[in-house]
């Protein structure tokens, strides 16, 4: 009888430790979903934080898009929004941190907090509902480049001919869209991965126009000191702005509320004259 007792006071105990294991492998699980939750919630809020003196401010930005933002021949990161980037982080005490990016990444880099904004000549027209952005501060056209004794002289001479553009960029989104017709004369339409490859291949002869912006269309002219023409006829107008994480208004506004004290004293104005983009700039007017 004992034995049958005990054998039956042993059973009970395994029965309650096996259901208290149970229970506590589910709490861990619930401990540990929530713990998950938690974590992503602070990932949220270090992409669309607000910073302080002492943060970093990490810039995200295309290496070879002068005069913007590129690569000097001491290799080091230069450029026009690089310098105002520059000038906003000294007024609120933070450390730029200069990121170069893949411009087809651009938006995983930002939406995971790898970098705070893109701010490059970045172009809001069509992606205004993509990201928060900043107020426009350059007004912007897509224009032609040919070599000077090529025989271009308008957007109908292009027809039949090879005709580069930057991939992701402003021109080719123009030449897909608006201007589809223009692009269908074309013989041609290549991307390639940045201006300077496009530059290369018209100086060889592998491309008889590039479609590009302006503003980098008169500093390739210039860097080779010249033998190159800018079509009279635009193929379209656009904006840059600085883009922003979509939500992210707390840091939007600190860096628009800078650039405007910027605008005001003739910091921003200043900046723009020592890159030669004060035709194209609209704050500081």
């Amino acid at each position: 009888m004992k034995r049958k007792l005990a054998l039956a006071l042993a059973a009970t105990l395994m029965l309650s430790t096996a259901l208290t294991g149970c229970g506590s492998k589910e709490d861990t699980a619930k401990d540990s979903g929530s713990s998950e939750k938690k974590e992503t919630k602070s990932k949220t809020e270090v992409v669309n934080e607000e910073k302080a003196e002492g943060d970093k401010f990490t810039l995200g930005f295309d290496a070879s898009f002068p005069p913007y933002g590129y690569k000097d021949d001491d290799g080091e990161y230069v450029g026009f929004d690089l310098d105002l980037a520059q000038e906003v982080c000294d007024r609120n005490g933070w450390e730029l941190v200069k990121q170069p990016i893949d411009w087809d990444a651009k938006d995983m880099e930002l939406s995971s907090g790898t970098i705070d904004c893109i701010w490059n000549g970045f172009t809001m027209n069509g992606r205004e509902d993509d990201y928060t952005w900043s107020d426009p501060y350059v007004d912007n056209s897509q224009v032609v480049v040919v070599a000077e004794d090529s025989g271009i002289k308008s957007l109908e001479d292009l027809a039949g001919r090879i005709v580069e553009v930057q991939a992701d960029s402003s021109a080719l989104a123009a030449l897909e869209g608006d201007q589809k017709e223009l692009a269908d004369t074309f013989g041609q339409l290549t991307q390639v991965p940045d201006y300077n490859t496009a530059f290369m291949d018209l100086e060889a002869g592998a491309a008889e126009a590039v479609a590009m912006d302006v503003g980098v269309a008169k500093y390739q002219i210039a860097s080779r000191n010249g033998g190159y023409i800018t079509l009279d006829e635009t193929i379209s107008s656009e904006q840059y702005a600085v883009g922003f994480n979509k939500g992210n208004e707390k840091l939007r506004d600190q860096v628009q509320k800078t650039l405007n004290e910027m605008a005001d004293d003739g910091t921003f104005m200043t900046i723009a004259k020592k890159w030669g983009v004060e035709d194209s700039v609209t704050l500081g007017k």
